[in-house]
Formats: C-alpha cells, structure tokens, sequence
C-alpha cells in the first residue's frame, strides 16, 4: 500500500469514534475515512457527510466495499469478536476498541487469524504511544529508582448516565472492561508480561449488574515486585501511575488519557529531593491512528505478517510491536480473566 491512503471503513458511530478517532484519522497522513456504517442511518449519513466518506446500509455493507482497506471497530465490548472475525475473514485489517474480546479464549483465536491472514490486528489503546511512557522508562533503565519494588496504578471516572452500555452488562459492561484494563495494561508496560494476578475484588451494583469498582494485586515472582491496581466508575477522575524503587520514586499523572495540549510533569523523588522532568504535548490519538496506517502500510508493502499480530516485541516497551502487539493483547486479556476469577474467589466462589 506504499504510495496510497489505507482507505478505512466505520463499524459504529460511538463516542469515542466521534470525539477523538474521527478527528484523528482526518488529521493523519496516509489514512482516511472511506465508509460509514451505523445503526442509526442519520448519524451515519451526518458522519460520513463531515468527513467526505460514503454512508452505507450495515456493517456487512462496509466489510463488502473493495475501496475498503481496513476497518475501525468502536461497538460494544461484547460484540467486538463478532465484528473482529468478521472483518479479518473479509480481509480487512482491524483497529478494534479495547477490550480486544471479553475472553482471552476468543483473543487469542482472532489473533491466530490475523497472523495467519497477514493482517492488522490492533488493540486501540492510545496510551501506550504517548512519549511520556517511553520517558518513564528510559528513567527506570537509568536506574532513576534503583531497583523497582512496586506499581501503583489507578484510572477511575465519575459516575455516567443511567442508560450509558456501560451498565449494561449483556453488551460487556462493567468498571474491569472499561477502564480497569487501563492500569492493567500500564502494569504490563513497566513491569512485563511476567505478572500473576494474586488477589482481586469487584463491586457489583446489585441492580445493574456490572460490577462499577475493583482492585487487583499483581507480583512479578521473578524478584517480588508487586502492582496494585484501582479502578471504578463512581469515583473522582483519577489517571495516575507511581513507580516506587529501592531509591527512588516516580509518579505520572494524566497517564491515560491527556488532552493533547497537556505537557507531562514526572516528578522524580530521590536521595536528592525531587525533580521535575517537563515533557512536550503529544496527541497519542493522533499518534495511535499513525501508527495503525503505517503498520497496515508496511503489511501491505511486503505481504508480511501485521504489525499488530507478531509474537516478538521490540526492544521499546511502547512501540508498536510491543505496545499493541498480539501477544501482548492475548496476555492481557488472560490477566483480565484472572482478575474475574480471583474476585469471585474472593467473595466464596471456585477460583478455577
């Protein structure tokens, strides 16, 4: 595809489609909006009016169009690996929305697929291409902390609307799926996919269904570190993660989801006081949406296997192999299933 624009089709106008991937796929090079398809054909017609694509009748419509290179799949959680499989078996590359699938069964079989298509397959977390990430690291291999013993790491919203799919439990709803795999992921980011899920506890609302708080223990049984994870959606805005050493101390705030314009502050605690290490601003939408054209690019380029689907991480902890590759997708969507297993140990139930 070297020389032209990864040409990409809209599997539902969601939020998050509309507020940030949209507006990021008409800024990036290399990538644009060729089809929309919605449940509600006005939105759709609306959608793909503002960004000079073609609105469709369904899904199926746009899996079908041959101008369509790859697809952008924001639908409900529970629905993903419909979607997903679908659209890999139509030969479409996949950026999906987190989570890629509720289990880590049906992750791991849709990262099979694309691996063995020679397809994309992306898990959209933006977070992992923020610099700010990378600059964490490079602090840690310089050995900024000494030895790291430990990860705090919290991501928790306010309450939303009563009709939100969040509360919905049948379209895979719940405080774990929605912003609980946040810090999980962090924990992968900074300490490796090595982690255990020691204990865990959910909150369910009893009337909704959906558990809407949670925490979770980790340990890297390699050397003892630890990472404490806090998550909910009845809380105060919390985007934080701390990393706390043999000799030092690092905090991050705005870790998952900055605003473009917002400059990164790691504050670095140590022997001699604290420091403050001020970053540029940095749109990790924009750059997400980049890196998924380029990865597409390069598949296209040399009949190589994805970008998105490869089982061997660079040496970056936040590039595009390691930040969103399949291995890394299939393990956290293990670690999420042990977090549902241990927490229902937790209250009385079978663990196994």
């Amino acid at each position: 595809m070297t020389g032209r624009t990864v040409r990409l089709g809209l599997l539902g106008a969601a939020d998050i489609a509309v507020r940030r991937v949209l507006p990021a796929v008409s800024r990036a090079p290399g990538i644009t909006l060729t089809a929309v398809a919605s449940r509600d054909p006005d939105r759709a017609r609306t959608l793909a009016a503002a960004y000079g694509a073609d609105a469709l009748p369904d899904y199926r419509a746009v899996l079908a169009d041959p101008r369509v290179d790859a697809v952008y799949v924001p639908v409900p959680a529970a629905l993903h690996a419909d979607w997903v499989r679908a659209a890999l078996e139509a030969g479409k590359h996949v950026l999906a929305e987190k989570p890629l699938t509720t289990d880590p069964r049906t992750t791991a079989e849709l990262v099979a697929l694309a691996r063995k298509s020679g397809l994309v397959l992306r898990e959209n977390y933006l977070f992992v291409h923020h610099p700010q990430h990378r600059a964490v690291l490079d602090l840690i291999a310089r050995g900024a902390v000494g030895e790291v013993r430990a990860v705090s790491a919290a991501f928790t919203i306010p309450p939303r609307p009563p009709a939100d799919i969040r509360y919905r439990p049948d379209l895979g709803g719940g405080a774990l799926l929605d912003v609980g795999v946040y810090p999980l992921r962090a924990a992968q980011l900074l300490l490796g996919p090595e982690l255990r899920v020691a204990g865990a506890v959910l909150s369910t609302d009893p009337a909704r269904g959906v558990d809407v708080a949670g925490a979770a223990l980790l340990s890297r049984d390699a050397d003892g570190a630890t990472a404490h994870l806090t998550f909910g959606m009845e809380h105060r805005y919390t985007s934080r993660y701390e990393v706390l050493g043999s000799t030092g101390r690092l905090r991050l705030d705005h870790a998952f989801t900055p605003p473009p314009d917002h400059r990164p502050v790691l504050l670095l605690e140590g022997p001699d006081g604290v420091r403050r290490h001020e970053l540029e601003p940095y749109d990790q939408c924009l750059g997400g949406v980049e890196a998924f054209a380029h990865a597409v690019a390069g598949v296209e380029a040399t009949g190589g296997p994805g970008g998105g689907t490869t089982d061997d991480p660079s040496d970056d902890p936040t590039g595009d192999e390691a930040g969103t590759s399949g291995a890394i997708s299939t393990r956290q969507a293990e670690l999420t299933a042990d977090i549902q297993r241990q927490a229902q140990y937790a209250v009385g139930g079978d663990a196994r």
